[in-house]
């Protein structure tokens, strides 16, 4: 096998989407592939079943928060076990936490050793989106060096080293919050660089973001259909996107694309909207996208929901649905260059308001997507959903207003867009390249 020196291991995990979202973009760089931790080739049966357990409850408890009221109960358990402390008052939070314990133990125990020893053969530089491979390239002495992509705007001290004082592992922080975070947790600075969170080139057109700022003019048009904040804002636009004269005409209708989590939660949002939103979807005044990601069960559902509302003769009602994950994504990733609204609870998908796309937030699931949600709104790039079963009134006095359209400019300016090439900067050619994050949260 020839290695190519502008080539790395790229390692994630297969639990929900967020881990493999963060290593898509990656991909043209990674030897071999993307390598899911949980499921490579010539993993044992044993180590594998150890981590499709975990997956499997998690999707199981997800899903049932939504019962009323033991739902909720149970979910508090688990997500206690991966809880984030309150950020202040600053103080020494490197105390090993329950969950980094327990993955740690499974480490002791081998997990991942036959992963690392297969890598050791041609050392590469190592990155990975999730924590645990972090934590096995490190104590299996992984002999290149490594690092791990942060996935969300506040992190547990499960991400951290177990023994943070003496790691090499190289964190990839999306934003600057969670270099702090990661400071209290006893991680060194000198091994801690905010990149952003790693976006699709596809969407982004390289240095001179020539395919964001090509679909932001169209998504401007339809997300202020008045011309109330192109107005006001003229010479805000004119100075970091184009002449407002240029923002004269869409190229698709206004467009919502709602996506569902990798557990499949909140599904039922995607029916409701068909059912408020038939009348101008069947009047070709609106485009729906609903994400079934790869969840079949998902699919089968929202193709159940289209027949049931007689949508499915219509063109502009799209279920977004692959086998696999990577083609998923790229499925994905086409379709938010004609969207004009991402409406999803603050996952991972929060860093895509980079993309100048205004985020309308469901209700988050779990305590890293609370601190999601408080970075989107902190930086006016994501609103909290209205109920969506009025979603045909509140939704359009929202665009009347242009208030989306200045979510869509505030997540432009504001978030960080260039994670990719600045990873691929960092570990590829060793350059120390930072963004200007001047946002805390």
């Amino acid at each position: 096998m020839t290695i190519n020196k502008n080539k790395m291991y790229v390692v994630t995990v297969d639990m929900g989407y967020g881990h493999q979202r963060a290593a898509h973009p990656l991909a043209p760089a990674a030897q071999n592939g993307i390598i899911n931790a949980n499921h490579y080739q010539g993993i044992s049966r044993k180590e594998e079943k150890s981590w499709s357990g975990g997956r499997k409850w998690y999707e199981i408890i997800s899903r049932f928060k939504d019962v009323p009221i033991l739902g909720d109960f149970v979910f508090s358990m688990m997500d206690d076990f991966q809880k984030i402390e309150p950020f202040y008052p600053r103080r020494d939070l490197s105390k090993n936490s329950s969950q980094q314990k327990y993955f740690f133990k499974q480490v002791k125990r081998g997990l991942g050793k036959n992963l690392i020893e297969q890598l050791n053969r041609k050392p590469l530089p190592l990155v990975t989106s999730f924590f645990v491979p972090a934590y096995f390239a490190e104590y299996h002495g992984y002999k290149g060096p490594i690092y791990c992509i942060v996935c969300d705007a506040d992190v547990a001290r499960a991400w951290a080293p177990y023994y943070p004082k003496t790691s090499r592992a190289i964190y990839l922080a999306p934003n600057k919050r969670v270099k702090e975070r990661l400071l209290l947790y006893g991680v060194k600075e000198k091994n801690i660089y905010v990149t952003g969170f790693p976006l699709p080139k596809d969407n982004i057109g390289g240095p001179g973001q020539v395919i964001l700022k090509k679909d932001l003019k169209h998504r401007l048009f339809n997300l202020d259909p008045r011309g109330i904040y192109r107005k006001k804002y003229a010479k805000l636009i004119e100075d970091y996107l184009c002449p407002v004269k240029e923002i004269k005409h869409n190229n698709h209708p206004l467009t919502i694309t709602f996506a569902v989590g990798g557990a499949g939660a909140q599904r039922e949002i995607g029916e409701t909207l068909l059912r408020v939103l038939a009348k101008k979807i069947k009047a070709n005044k609106l485009n729906l996208n609903l994400v079934a990601g790869t969840r079949n069960d998902v699919y089968l559902f929202f193709q159940q929901a289209v027949k049931k509302y007689c949508l499915n003769k219509c063109s502009n009602v799209k279920i977004i649905y692959a086998e696999s994950k990577y083609n998923y994504f790229k499925l994905f990733n086409e379709a938010l260059r004609t969207s004009d609204i991402l409406w999803t609870k603050p996952s991972e998908l929060t860093f895509y308001c980079g993309l100048g796309l205004p985020i309308i937030m469901s209700t988050p699931v779990g305590s890293q997507e609370n601190y999601n949600r408080d970075w989107l709104l902190s930086i006016g790039a994501g609103v909290d959903s209205q109920d969506p079963e009025y979603a045909d009134e509140w939704l359009f006095d929202w665009l009347d207003s242009g208030w989306l359209a200045e979510s869509a400019m505030h997540g432009f300016l504001d978030a960080p867009k260039m994670g990719t090439y600045h990873i691929e900067n960092i570990v590829l050619n060793n350059k120390i390249q930072e963004i200007e994050d001047i946002h805390l949260l």
